[in-house]
């Protein structure tokens, strides 16, 4: 899915925010991450994994040399001499395999796809919430004069959908009230559209927000209204 930060898109969202907004004086913002980690890491791990252990089924077939096309010439001797350097090419042979192994599993688990299954989902749930924090901390929504800041975030690679709400909002909000909100992002992400998913988990949001924060007479718009796409 490739997302592009069209005017309508943006302009949708930030109208979709506004009307929130004008009911309660919370601020609610929203984060599209494209993706929030390369998980090199986790190939990493499955390749070193691989080229670790699939090689040792090579052992009770009787593993030789001559199995790596021009390590070894098929010819044997007896002597000393001869018998150290086949163990020496025995050696070669089962690292070249390893290698080999490391280097396809690599390739295989960096398609992403393929990423996805082989990353365990709380680790893809640890990273989306941990980009989604650094998000909430970098537009200034722990500053707000009430601290009731909620960021909608979501990250399409790894089809994660974060609602964070700030500290003043926890002694009042029941934290399951945000399950709606995210199951709406999560159905507009599905049907690839992106704007109609945060319009309706916006209202979502400005609803519960409404019901516990509503706007008092110095209210002001702490936060710019917008959709921001990394």
């Amino acid at each position: 899915m490739v997302i592009t930060a069209t005017p309508d898109i943006q302009s949708r969202i930030a109208s979709a925010i506004a009307a929130a907004e004008a009911d309660t004086s919370g601020e609610i913002f929203c984060v599209l991450a494209r993706k929030v980690s390369s998980y090199r890491d986790v190939s990493l791990a499955w390749a070193a994994a691989a080229a670790l252990i699939l090689p040792l089924g090579l052992v009770p077939l009787g593993f030789e040399p001559n199995w790596v096309p021009g390590l070894s010439s098929g010819w044997e001797a007896s002597h000393l001499a001869a018998r150290e350097a086949t163990i020496g090419q025995a050696v070669t042979a089962y690292a070249l395999i390893q290698a080999a192994i490391f280097l396809v599993v690599f390739l295989l688990t960096c398609i992403p796809v393929v990423q996805r299954l082989v990353t365990p989902r709380n680790v893809r749930r640890a990273r989306v919430h941990k980009a989604a924090m650094q998000q909430f901390l970098a537009h200034g929504l722990h500053v707000t004069e009430g601290r009731t800041g909620v960021l909608l975030f979501a990250s399409l690679a790894d089809h994660q959908v974060e609602v964070i709400a700030d500290r003043g909002i926890h002694s009042k909000v029941d934290q399951t009230v945000w399950a709606d909100a995210v199951e709406a992002l999560s159905k507009g992400l599905k049907r690839d559209d992106a704007a109609e998913g945060f319009e309706a988990a916006v209202g979502l949001c400005g609803a519960v927000l409404a019901e516990h924060f509503p706007p008092s007479s110095r209210d002001r718009n702490e936060i710019e209204d917008k959709l921001v796409i990394i």
